[in-house]
């Protein structure tokens, strides 16, 4: 389990061992930052789909509230990864609370989404904050195109996050990413436009389809 997961799911592991305890309160969800790529390989699930409706359900043998659960109904457009998991995927599972890593997604407009997420052992898909959720009209091209191939591609490759400088790569299989010190973000061009492949020579690096970006990365040499 990947670390940009590990405090989504450490939270509701402990809310399902711990039903006893209804009163449990949680200060809020911390994820762990995270390159596009590295939630697709990450994920379990990874789909295109239009959210239809929601309602709120909860286990039979709670009535705690931390326990609610919000059931999407989507229609599911397309599957880049999970297809050994589900084949027809109706509903996605987050829980109520956001300090519990829930989402909340547009259920009225019939929005289109790029959804990840986890099974669990009955086959639901639980997703959360932690994982790649994101309005398919907020996607780059380039990110729409990397899902089909390019992302998993690059699963076996390092992404490094560079805070500070120097930021010095520590492996061939490895690529730096440099976002939040070029632009101050984590969504920034690398995390737009760009996937960490596995080359040939079985060495990492980055790779852009398309024009050339208007600023160099640092230490990053194109396939």
């Amino acid at each position: 389990m990947t670390q940009e997961r590990s405090a989504c799911l450490g939270l509701w592991v402990l809310l399902l061992l711990g039903a006893a305890l209804e009163e449990v309160v949680v200060e809020g969800c911390s994820c762990h930052p995270a390159h596009p790529q590295q939630l697709f390989c990450s994920a379990e699930i990874v789909i295109r789909a239009k959210i239809s409706g929601e309602k709120i359900v909860s286990p039979s043998n709670s009535s705690s509230p931390y326990m609610k659960m919000i059931q999407y109904e989507i229609k599911m457009i397309k599957m880049f990864k999970g297809f050994d998991k589900a084949k027809d995927i109706q509903y996605v599972y987050t829980p109520v609370f956001s300090s519990l890593c829930g989402v909340k997604l547009d259920s009225n407009n019939k929005a289109g989404y790029l959804l990840s997420g986890s099974t669990w052992s009955d086959g639901r898909i639980s997703i959360g904050q932690c994982d790649l959720v994101e309005s398919w009209d907020n996607l780059s091209l380039s990110q729409k195109k990397n899902l089909n191939y390019r992302y998993q591609m690059g699963c076996e490759c390092r992404i490094n996050t560079c805070y500070t400088v120097p930021c010095a790569s520590t492996g061939e299989n490895e690529c730096l990413w440099t976002d939040w010190l070029l632009d101050n973000s984590l969504n920034g061009e690398q995390a737009r436009q760009y996937a960490c492949i596995r080359r040939s020579d079985t060495t990492c690096s980055w790779y852009r389809g398309g024009p050339p970006p208007e600023k160099d990365f640092l230490d990053i040499a194109d396939p």
